[in-house]
C-alpha cells in the first residue's frame, strides 16, 4: 500500500495492491485494515497549533502532565472521563469503547516541523468498513468482510492488542449459545469477539512500529455472512459495564 494521503480511495488502492501481489480477493476473503489509513483517507489529521484549549482542557492537563491541546482533542472525542492520573487519560469514546486519549495518536503520522499532527479516529468506522466493502464488491465482484482495527490497552492487562473498531459483513460477536461441549454440556454464555480475534491475528503482521503493513488478508476461516454487523455490537453497555 502506499502513504495514504487525503481523500485517497482506500478500496481502489487495496485493489491494486492485491493485484500487485498476485494475491487477486476471493469470496469470504477478510481484509484487515489499519485504522490510521482511514482516519488519513478521511482527513482526520489535526496540527495542534490550530487547537485552543478550553478551561477544562487546560485544569486536566496540569492533572496529566498532558498537552492542554491533546486534551482538548480528547474532550472532543469522549463523552465521560473513565480514569486518569499523571500520564493518564483514559475515556469513554464517542463510540461507545473506553480506551486511552481517545485512540489520538502521532505514531505513524508525518511531520511537517516538530511532533505536532496527531491523527484522530475515523468518524464512523463502521459506515467506514460498509463502504469499503461495497465498492470491493462492485469492483471485483467478491463477497469479503472488511475489519477496521486499532490498538487497545485492557483493564488488568499489560500490552496492546488490535480490537475491531469497524465491522463489515462479517459477525463482530459469534453467539455461541446452545452449542454442545465435548460432553454434551449446552454453552450458556457464551459470546466470541470474532471482529476483535480477527483484529488481534491480524495486528501481528500489521505491527506497532515500522513495518509498513497496513493491510492484511485473512483466508480460510468459514463465517455467516451477516449484513447488518457492527464493530458497536462488541461495546458492552454501560449498565453492564463494572470497569468504566
Amino acid at each position: 500500500m502506499p502513504h495514504i494521503q487525503p481523500g485517497d480511495d482506500v478500496a481502489a488502492l487495496l485493489l491494486q495492491a492485491c493485484a500487485q501481489a498476485a494475491l487477486p480477493l476471493q469470496d469470504g476473503d477478510i481484509v484487515a485494515i489499519a485504522q490510521k489509513i482511514i482516519s488519513k483517507a478521511e482527513g482526520r489529521q489535526v496540527y495542534l497549533p490550530d487547537v485552543q484549549p478550553g478551561e477544562r482542557a487546560r485544569e486536566l492537563a496540569q492533572a496529566t502532565g498532558k498537552d492542554p491541546r491533546l486534551v482538548e482533542l480528547v474532550l472532543q472525542e469522549s463523552t465521560a472521563i473513565s480514569r486518569m492520573k499523571m500520564g493518564v487519560l483514559i475515556v469513554r469514546h464517542r463510540l461507545g469503547f473506553t480506551s486511552a486519549n481517545a485512540g489520538i495518536d502521532r505514531s505513524n503520522v508525518a511531520q511537517t516541523g516538530s511532533d505536532e499532527t496527531v491523527l484522530l479516529l475515523p468518524l464512523d468506522p463502521d459506515r467506514s468498513a460498509r463502504q469499503i466493502r461495497q465498492m470491493i464488491m462492485e469492483k471485483a465482484g467478491v463477497q469479503v468482510g472488511v475489519i477496521i482495527t486499532d490498538s487497545h490497552g485492557r483493564p488488568f492487562r499489560l500490552g496492546t492488542v488490535g480490537v475491531a473498531i469497524g465491522v463489515a459483513g462479517i459477525p463482530a460477536l459469534w453467539d455461541r449459545r446452545g452449542a454442545p461441549d465435548l460432553y454434551g454440556y449446552r454453552l450458556q454464555h457464551t459470546d466470541v469477539g470474532m471482529a476483535d480475534e480477527l483484529a488481534a491475528a491480524a495486528g501481528l503482521l500489521m505491527g506497532q512500529a515500522n513495518e509498513a503493513t497496513p493491510v492484511v488478508l485473512l483466508r480460510g476461516l468459514v463465517y455467516p455472512v451477516v449484513e447488518n454487523s457492527a464493530a458497536t455490537d462488541l461495546v458492552r453497555p454501560p449498565a453492564l459495564d463494572l470497569y468504566q
